[in-house]
């Protein structure tokens, strides 16, 4: 796998492709849904998406914001959405009207400073709302929602024509159901979980997990507004995620030996459920 060409993951219905390596790159594409959490470098895999949610401004995050910007300009794409926390908007403006200077030329693009519990649309009966994450600078992570409206319990039994009938008289037969699809933390302290219930119920979790073992404390992931693994264990049962996808792992850590440390972390009952996204 070269890093240009990324990694593929999926889960049911759900597919995934991207890499994630703690300070060097991290973006997780949906191509389906033509989205993608982070942006890394601006990595050929993504040059074709539409939307872009970006967790926070570190360069190994959203470096390749402008390069996406000139690539779709170039293969006459209409302009992307990025969405990203509202303090970004301003000096990621600023950036590229430095880069437009020097290139002599204007780009379109469109940049959105969005918040937490925010509803934005992607796609028919689709929508990802942010919620706050714990970092050093501004940061969000974002869910992806399904909805979906299902008949009420005590309308089930009744017949067509009673349905419609029902129905014809203005009564309300459906509830709205917003499932939680996907979550992505970006970077982030774990406390964020105690912030927003949706993401612990979310079928997929992509959660950073910088360090691994005691090569690097508890500590100092805190100190640098990430999570350790020995963070995560203890709340792995309060947890109902079908898949917890573990990224942004340091590179202190080779693939073989991070999954060797999580296969001998990971208590039994959880080790269907935890996974190290492939590509890093």
């Amino acid at each position: 796998m070269s890093v240009e060409a990324g990694a593929s993951w999926s889960h049911g219905d759900l597919k995934f492709h991207g890499m994630s390596l703690s300070g060097i790159r991290t973006c997780i594409a949906m191509p389906e849904l033509s989205l993608a959490f982070d942006v890394a470098q601006g990595f050929p895999f993504s040059l074709n998406l539409k939307h872009f949610f970006l967790s926070h401004g570190h360069l190994d995050h959203s470096a390749g914001i402008p390069y996406i910007i000139s690539q779709k300009a170039m293969t006459s794409q209409a302009p992307a959405h990025f969405y990203m926390p509202k303090s970004l908007v301003d000096p990621m403006q600023r950036i590229m009207n430095i880069w437009m200077e020097i290139e002599k030329h204007t780009y379109e693009f469109h940049f959105h400073g969005v918040e937490e519990n925010e509803i934005i649309p992607v796609g028919q009966n689709l929508f990802i709302k942010p919620f706050k994450t714990i970092h050093r600078v501004d940061s969000l992570g974002y869910t992806l929602f399904q909805k979906k409206r299902k008949l009420k319990k005590e309308f089930c039994n009744l017949s067509q024509n009673e349905i419609v009938d029902l129905k014809n008289k203005g009564v309300t037969l459906q509830d709205d159901l917003e499932t939680p699809l996907v979550s992505f933390t970006g970077d982030t302290q774990i406390e964020f979980l105690d912030q927003c219930d949706w993401v612990k119920k979310s079928k997929v979790l992509f959660l950073e997990a910088t360090y691994l073992d005691e090569r690097k404390l508890v500590s100092s992931a805190r100190e640098w507004g990430h999570t350790h693994l020995d963070e995560i264990i203890p709340r792995l049962d309060t947890l109902e995620c079908e898949k917890i996808v573990i990224i942004h792992v340091s590179s202190r850590y080779p693939t073989p030996e991070a999954t060797k440390i999580l296969t001998a972390k990971i208590p039994e009952r959880f080790k269907d459920r935890v996974v190290l996204f492939p590509g890093r």
